[in-house]
Formats: structure tokens, C-alpha cells, sequence
């Protein structure tokens, strides 16, 4: 018999019990607001083709007025649609963070003794502490945002094609360049770089709490921050792999910024 191994997403969900559906209510209004976002951008395009058809005497454009109130309208009611996914995905996620926080104590608390001292109380208390507020992040910020991600570029290709099928598809050109350099930023190298750096983050927080508490004994006995060995190398291999991971990122980073504001590039070199 096939076990469904759960996601983390779901494993998240189970935390936040009945308020998993403010979750996925967030998802929805913030896909919802990025196509009401869009329609401004309709609307301004009315007013331009009215303006373009009533040149070159401009006092004949007509619904001027309408349509920019249109537009005014839709980017507050965006804003508001938006602001109330965010509440909703910020309810759940405080609920998450905090019943997280209060399982893994009541799971701390049974645990030996010689467990806490093997894995030190700095790394257990950034677990608690540091990974359950990053679970806020992710489902507060993170997947409203990969809503709006997903939904704006739907909506954009409607619009694009609806003013110009032309133009449309050349501006999807830098956007697919975009795609392929992000994919630089991925991949299974860049995971264990990652890895290897939150490893290293890890372990220079949990040396600097040790650190801290023998400080007593430092200023005691006229020891130097040398005669702490675990807590320099750990603050050496975090120089080390924070460099090596921004440099990776560096030129891909470059790259993609250029390529997905090279937009009007392209549409101006079509022109000619």
C-alpha cells in the first residue's frame, strides 16, 4: 500500500487548524487582486486610443474622465482586496508560528537532559525560535505573494494580446530570458550552497550562545576570544560560504535584473 508522504505546506496547515482557510482565502483574494491591479492599465489605454482618435482636435475625446476614475477606482479596490488577503494569511500564520512553538516545548520538556547539552542550547533555541517565526514569513508573505506571481503574468499576456498580439509576444521575449537566467539561481548546486550556508549560520548562532555564557570565565582567567576554537572556526566558515554563495549569485543576479527591465528595450528596437 502507497503512503502519500505529506508536503510541508500541508504539515504547516495541520497546525493552523480551522484558520487553514484564511489561508487559502488569502491565496484567492491576492490572485484576485493582481487581475484587478491589471485593470487600470485597461483603462489608461482606453483613454490614450480615445485621445489618438480624436487627434489633432483633443477637445473631442470623449469618457476622458470616466475612464481615469475607472482606473483610480479599481487601484484602490485592488489595494483594499489585497490588504484583507494579507490580513486573513497573517491570522493563520501567527496561529501556526505559535502553535509550533508550543508542541516543540512540550516535546523539549521530555526529552533528556543529555540531549540538550550534545546539541548545545543555542541551535535548540534558533529551531524554536528563529524557524518557527520563518514559517510566519512563508505563509503570512511568501504565498500571497506567489498568488499575485502566478496570477499577474495570466493576466498580462490577456492584456497584451488584447492591444497588440505583436508587441505582446515580443515583450514575453526578455521575460522567458528572465526564466532561464533564474534558473542559474537554482538547480541542485546552488541547493547545497544554500545548504551549506544556513548550516554555518546555524552553527556560529548556537557557538555564540555558548560563547556568551563562558564570558565570566573569560574575563576570570584573562582568556582571548581564540581560546573559544568551535565559535572562531564557526564564524570563519560563515565568512567563507556567505561569500562564496553572493558571489554565485552575483553576475545571474545582474543578468536577470537587466533582462526583465530590457522590456522597453525590445519594444523600441521593434519600432524601427
Amino acid at each position: 500500500m502507497n503512503i502519500k508522504k505529506e508536503s510541508a505546506l500541508q504539515r504547516l496547515l495541520i497546525y493552523a487548524g480551522n484558520f487553514k482557510y484564511l489561508t487559502i482565502a488569502s491565496w484567492i483574494l491576492s490572485a484576485v487582486s493582481a487581475f484587478t491591479a491589471l485593470i487600470p492599465f485597461y483603462c489608461i489605454w482606453k483613454i490614450i486610443q480615445e485621445v489618438l482618435n480624436a487627434a489633432p482636435d483633443f477637445s473631442k475625446a470623449q469618457n476622458l474622465g470616466y475612464y481615469g476614475w475607472m482606473a483610480v477606482g479599481f487601484a484602490v479596490f485592488a489595494m483594499f482586496i489585497y490588504i484583507c488577503a494579507l490580513m486573513c494569511s497573517h491570522i493563520a500564520a501567527f496561529r501556526v508560528q505559535a502553535n509550533m512553538r508550543i508542541e516543540t516545548m512540550h516535546h523539549i520538556m521530555k526529552l533528556p537532559l543529555g540531549f540538550l547539552e550534545t546539541e548545545g542550547s543555542g541551535k535548540i533555541r534558533k529551531i524554536v525560535s528563529d524557524s518557527s517565526a520563518a514559517t510566519e514569513t512563508y505563509l503570512a508573505h511568501q504565498l500571497p505573494d506567489r498568488a499575485v506571481a502566478l496570477a499577474t503574468p495570466f493576466g498580462l499576456l490577456v492584456l497584451l494580446l488584447a492591444f497588440d498580439w505583436r508587441l505582446g509576444l515580443l515583450s514575453l521575449i526578455p521575460v522567458i530570458l528572465a526564466f532561464v537566467i533564474m534558473g542559474m539561481m537554482t538547480g541542485t548546486n546552488m541547493k547545497l550552497k544554500m545548504q551549506e550556508y544556513q548550516n554555518s549560520l546555524e552553527d556560529m548562532s548556537n557557538e555564540a550562545v555558548e560563547y556568551v555564557r563562558g564570558i565570566p570565565v573569560v574575563k576570570t582567567f584573562g582568556q582571548s576570544v581564540f581560546s573559544f576554537k568551535r565559535f572562531k572556526v564557526a564564524i570563519d566558515n560563515y565568512e567563507k560560504w556567505v561569500i562564496s554563495y553572493t558571489k554565485d549569485l552575483r553576475m545571474p543576479m545582474v543578468l536577470y535584473t537587466t533582462a526583465i527591465n530590457a522590456i522597453f528595450a525590445i519594444l523600441i528596437a521593434a519600432t524601427f
